[in-house]
């Protein structure tokens, strides 16, 4: 299948492209980047540089590779993200989610494609409400806090009109949290490095549910999605969400660093905003059920206690041509 990756540099792009190929696709590989063209042409794509935000830019690198299929996997998040100005810094990549995703969507339909990926979340914006696992056909928060609305709209925007595309399959892949080499939670990482100096503690009671994924599992549940995917949803998470009073102290102990401390909710709200201490303590976990039983998708890392132990930096190769 000829396959256009948009963020083919990015952090499961990087991941994606390799299985891709490996896997028999044809594949062309967006990037803003003309350092990272050579990235995208190592792993055995066809690297084209355009801003994803330029229409007619966009719709000029789509033809070039006459995709039956586009993965729409472009972010643009800090290196170091200032969770108290959570939409501020998530505004470029919310832009893209938006702006972007509808100049893809025009060039796909230019060219005739039949499928369409795109990268959605899976973590916080599932409502605060019931039991603590979510799955695909549970509501979206109907009342986040201020710091997370523009953000949480580009989500609804995406996913709605991924869905509903008319003559292709649209799917919205609700990823977890990240982690593995080239992301936030890495060997070598800020985030990593904060938790090495006990700067991310652990906020009232901890109980907000937290999903993970390892980069490699993200990249093979895409892959499958896009051979065998049906329209709609899938959380791509691992087969364990777990408070943040749980995984928070493992991550810790896997890099070798003392116990996260403690603060109560009044001074977490001071540090990290009130809706930083929300998802310390109340946001909801996702199942992956749909996604294994649908894709057939088993992770390679099942649980983050593995992964955090000895995942952080290690990619797995991808598998042999078919």
């Amino acid at each position: 299948m000829r396959v256009f990756v948009a963020g083919a540099a990015g952090a499961i792009g990087r991941q994606l492209v390799p299985l891709l190929v490996h896997s028999g696709h044809q594949v062309t590989g967006l990037t803003r980047s003309r350092d990272k063209a050579e990235q995208i042409e190592a792993a055995g794509a066809v690297a084209v540089v355009a801003d994803a935000l330029d229409r007619t830019a966009v719709m000029g690198a789509v033809q070039k590779g006459l995709p039956e299929a586009i993965i729409h996997e472009l972010t643009a998040i800090p290196g170091k993200f200032d969770l108290r100005h959570f939409d501020r810094d998530f505004a470029l990549t919310n832009r893209l989610r938006t702006t972007g995703l509808d100049h893809l969507v025009e060039a796909a339909r230019a060219v005739g494609c039949r499928r369409f990926l795109a990268q959605s979340y899976a973590g916080w914006p599932y409502a605060r409400e019931g039991g603590p696992i979510k799955t695909e056909e549970d509501l979206l928060d109907t009342d986040p806090p201020r710091e997370f609305r523009s953000t949480l709209e580009a989500i609804r925007y995406l996913e709605r009109t991924v869905s509903g595309l008319p003559g292709m399959v649209g799917i919205a892949l609700r990823y977890g949290g990240f982690y593995g080499p080239g992301t936030s939670l890495a060997a070598g990482s800020d985030m990593v490095s904060q938790v090495r100096r006990r700067r991310v503690p652990i906020v009232g009671s901890g109980a907000g549910v937290w999903s993970f994924v390892h980069i490699t599992d993200a990249a093979l549940a895409t892959w499958k999605a896009l051979e065998r995917g049906s329209r709609g949803m899938y959380n791509i998470v691992d087969d364990e969400p777990a408070p943040v009073s749980e995984w928070l102290p493992a991550l810790a102990a896997a890099i070798g660093a003392k116990p996260p401390r403690h603060i109560p909710e009044w001074l977490g709200r001071l540090v990290i905003g009130k809706h930083g201490v929300l998802m310390m303590t109340q946001v909801r976990g996702a199942s992956n059920a749909k996604a294994k039983r649908e894709l057939e998708w088993q992770p390679v890392w099942p649980t983050w206690r593995e992964g955090f132990l000895k995942g952080l930096g290690v990619s797995l190769p991808p598998p042999v041509k078919r």
